[in-house]
């Protein structure tokens, strides 16, 4: 079969790292959520409001995380 270069090429891609744009979107709003989140409990803490550490930590972690899975996700060429 003669495929175009460029399409060949795509689709080896595509094979080899199967929806890697859905991932991408699915780790930029996991992270932005838990960004909103620590944004939220930052103004809460600073308003006087009790914050737990617990809730505060584990938006940390989220943020952290997704952070770090969307940049090891990206393209290595």
């Amino acid at each position: 079969m003669n495929l175009d270069p460029n399409l060949r090429k795509k689709l080896l891609n595509e094979s080899q790292n199967p929806f890697r744009g859905v991932r991408r979107v699915i780790w930029v709003a996991l992270t932005s959520s838990a960004g909103i989140g620590l944004l939220i409990m930052g103004v809460r803490f600073f308003s006087g409001e009790d914050v737990l550490t617990n809730d505060i930590a584990i938006q940390l972690i989220a943020f952290i995380l997704f952070s770090t899975l969307f940049v090891l996700d990206r393209s290595k060429d």
